[in-house]
């Protein structure tokens, strides 16, 4: 199965940086191999001052070894090896019409020392962070969303999309991430479904990627917009980097089992502001975000 899924976000990288990069017009991704001094390493595509994209990474890793003591307390487990392999993704387009954008597949196994599988799962998801809200774009995301679940359940979708509105959220500020999407995890064989089953589910989400997220950009990136529009994008974006520094648990894992820092840090926007103290107009388009970030909305 580890093989099967690599291979998998081996060929997914690569669909998805040429969709972007034909999206674009312009810039290219840069491409990085790292080695893990552990065991693994990974395949970095960064992608930088594009016509559409101001910055955006598609990364791969497959890293393996023992798992470090802090990540076996986090388990729950004794002295194991691990093997852990994913496609993690995030976008930050130039525009602040068009939304930020997150997706993440993985899947994950422990061993004994005698080398065998004592537990496995899949993992991963999709959201989205728009600055500007236009509700028809939230509709079509979760429209995707539910149709890639859908096809292997009627019950993942409303389960997943919970899921998600809960997760991506600074508890801290009372206010989600973004509109949300599908998070899932711990998606282990069992109870009438093989690992082979989560695989057909998690890469469907993967699949639906590009269907969920470019008609949108597609949408946005020519609508016009000022300095007050940017400032707010930059804003936001500040509220973007505290979830990944406060609460993301992938951004936890990177670095407390050695990953490269570059790829586990990409995800970050690369011009942001903290204002302090800082509330939107009343009544103003940046005030109706807000509101909407408060309570989880069904948009489908």
């Amino acid at each position: 199965m580890k093989d099967k899924f690599y291979t998998y976000i081996e060929e997914l990288q690569d669909r998805i940086t040429g969709a972007l990069e034909s999206e674009d017009g312009g810039a290219r991704f840069r491409e990085d191999l790292w080695q893990r001094p552990e065991g693994g390493g990974g395949r970095t595509r960064v992608i930088e001052n594009g016509a559409v994209f101001e910055k955006g990474g598609v990364n791969i890793s497959a890293v393996h070894g023992p798992l470090p003591k802090s990540m076996q307390q986090y388990f729950g487990v004794g002295e194991v090896d691990f093997f852990a392999c994913g496609l993690s993704l995030v976008l930050h387009p130039k525009s602040p019409m068009v939304p930020t954008v997150h997706a993440n597949w993985r899947y994950f196994e422990m061993y004994d020392k005698g080398g065998k599988v004592v537990d496995q799962w899949f993992g991963g998801g999709q959201d989205l962070t728009p600055y500007y809200l236009f509700e028809e774009d939230a509709r079509h995301f979760h429209g995707v969303c539910k149709a890639a679940c859908d096809a292997h359940d009627p019950g993942f979708y409303p389960e997943y999309k919970q899921k998600c509105d809960a997760y991506f959220r600074n508890h801290h500020r009372g206010e989600a991430r973004g509109v949300g999407g599908l998070f899932f995890d711990y998606l282990r064989p069992g109870e009438g479904r093989s690992a082979g089953d989560w695989y057909g589910f998690v890469t469907e989400v993967g699949d639906s990627f590009l269907q969920a997220y470019l008609p949108i950009v597609k949408r946005r990136k020519g609508l016009p917009y000022d300095a007050r529009h940017r400032e707010w994008q930059e804003i936001r974006r500040g509220r973007y980097v505290e979830f990944n520094l406060v609460h993301d648990k992938g951004t936890l894992f990177g670095l407390k089992t050695n990953g490269r820092i570059e790829s586990i840090l990409m995800s970050l926007p690369p011009a942001v502001q903290w204002r302090y103290d800082h509330y939107p107009e009343p009544g103003s388009q940046e005030a109706a975000l807000i509101k909407v970030l408060e309570t989880p909305v069904e948009w489908v």
